[in-house]
């Protein structure tokens, strides 16, 4: 994706949603919603490369130069996303 996209960053990669999972940011997909993504024909486990039906939560963190977390935004709806706008502004307020 870093390629085709010509992105000048290092993007991560969390397959079978592993380290979302060891802070609590994993979503368990129910029978009834799996059972709705394979009609669209979204196959979630391959794209997590393993078996499970999980997604990981939305969440957004500012984390300063020692580790120490600023700034957190969590859904447990995983198809709300953190507006980007809203984080810079957090970022702005922080530099001040």
């Amino acid at each position: 994706m870093r390629e085709e996209k010509s992105l000048t960053f290092e993007l991560l990669s969390d397959p079978g949603n592993k380290t979302g999972e060891s802070y609590g940011l994993k979503f368990q997909m129910p029978v009834k919603l799996r059972k709705v993504y394979s009609q669209f024909s979204i196959d979630v486990p391959a794209h997590n490369g393993d078996d499970s039906w999980t997604l990981p939560l939305s969440a957004r963190f500012i984390i300063d130069k020692g580790g120490i977390i600023r700034y957190a935004e969590i859904s447990m709806d995983y198809t709300v996303r953190p507006d980007p706008e809203h984080t810079f502004e957090k970022l702005k307020l922080l530099k001040d």
